[in-house]
């Protein structure tokens, strides 16, 4: 296997300057998530035409010249399953990879499985069985052995030959502009999740009223600042659970915080006046400053059953259409859609997926068949692959 590594700041730049002038460029990552606020960085495997490398991230200093690289420049950079690596992009300049191709996504818009590992879509496309022994390797550790490296640019050998194979299926579905889509979608979600504005994925907060969800939100950016401050995983600063107990008491005293179960930490103990400011902060905010549901409450029970049954519809149809159903949408999706159309679109409302894009013409329109009745659903073929068949009623 003909790679170099990378150790020093000058083999960086110098193979930067290789790689200036490919027209894509494949890479990866390996880190370590479990001791740190964010994740650290170990390695950044490279594979570019003839250039294959291996940059140890605990040996060079200055990355940016690579990060730069790919943000400006003219080819396509090619990733599998790249929300860390964006991430380590956005740490690292603020800017994201330029013409970002994700094989895992352009797989589930040809109709293989979605989300699917490297070792499944480099079996599936390419019939290449890439090593899988060191998953659970300490990247952090020098030096690594000749097993471990192969093992990494093994990660990125494929991508380049899936990345073709995936355009050439991609572009006789005539779906490019489909994964053009997805792909500015997804590095929204992720530019947005880098921003830390996930108060909302706090476990537990779902029956929560509004002002105990202003409370959550304001001990969730605070719990974020502390472990940013101390470079610690944020469950080590203050479980979601305790989070939830302090939001439903919606009091500020001290005493009452430091009476709950799991708050007699000494470090929790210390940072109790801070605690109590972030629910302070809270109570006082005027009503309209409180955090809104995303989705209307109580549902009808008919929308569930609906659900139900569209959501068995939209799993047959996706497949037929060559598409991954887990790409396209969830049963939480189809009874968003279901819910918005039974209720009508009110001003502010903001539209369900399943009406934006290519997937307005490829299920919206179906599920909006199905509701007004002009499409019926049978059971064709009981042993079929595809035993359910849509019918337009006259």
């Amino acid at each position: 296997m003909d790679y170099i590594q990378i150790n020093t700041d000058s083999e960086l730049q110098q193979f930067c300057g290789l790689l200036a002038s490919e027209p894509a460029i494949a890479f990866d990552t390996e880190f370590v998530s479990e001791y740190t606020y964010r994740p650290q960085l170990c390695l950044i495997q490279v594979a570019a035409g003839k250039h294959q490398a291996i940059i140890d991230t605990l040996s060079v200093q200055d990355l940016s010249p690579f990060w730069d690289l790919l943000a400006t420049g003219n080819g396509s950079t090619i990733v599998h399953a790249g929300r860390e690596e964006v991430g380590f992009s956005l740490t690292a300049i603020g800017k994201v990879p330029a013409q970002l191709f994700d094989v895992q996504i352009a797989a589930g818009l040809i109709g293989l499985e979605y989300p699917a590992s490297y070792r499944s879509l480099s079996k599936k496309l390419l019939n290449q069985h890439p090593a899988k022994e060191e998953s659970r390797t300490d990247w952090r550790r020098r030096p690594l052995s000749e097993r471990q490296l192969k093992y990494a640019i093994d990660d990125v050998l494929h991508l380049a030959n899936m990345h073709q194979k995936l355009i050439d299926r991609l572009t006789e579905l005539d779906r490019m502009t489909w994964l053009e889509y997805e792909m500015s979608s997804w590095l929204e979600q992720v530019c947005f999740a880098h921003k830390r504005q996930r108060w909302q994925r706090v476990s537990g907060i779902g029956g929560l009223a509004a002002r105990s969800k202003a409370i959550v939100r304001e001990l969730w950016f605070w719990r974020e600042s502390e472990a940013e401050k101390k470079n610690i995983p944020i469950r080590r600063v203050l479980r979601d659970d305790l989070i939830v107990e302090i939001a439903k008491r919606q009091s500020s005293d001290t005493t009452r915080i430091s009476a709950l179960r799991g708050m007699d930490r000494n470090d929790l103990q210390r940072v109790l006046p801070e605690l109590s400011a972030c629910v302070e902060k809270a109570l006082q905010l005027e009503v309209e400053e409180l955090p809104t549901s995303r989705r209307p409450k109580n549902m009808p029970p008919q929308i569930n059953m609906l659900g139900q049954l569209i959501s068995s519809v939209l799993n047959s149809a996706c497949r037929q259409a060559h598409l991954a159903p887990s790409l396209v949408g969830n049963p939480s999706d189809v009874r968003d859609l279901i819910a918005f159309r039974l209720g009508g679109a009110k001003d502010g409302t903001q539209a369900p997926m399943l009406t934006q894009g290519w997937r307005q013409d490829v299920i919206g329109d179906l599920i909006d068949d199905l509701l007004s009745g002009t499409l019926a659903v049978r059971i064709s073929d009981p042993r079929s692959e595809h035993p359910l068949s849509l019918e337009s009623i006259d």
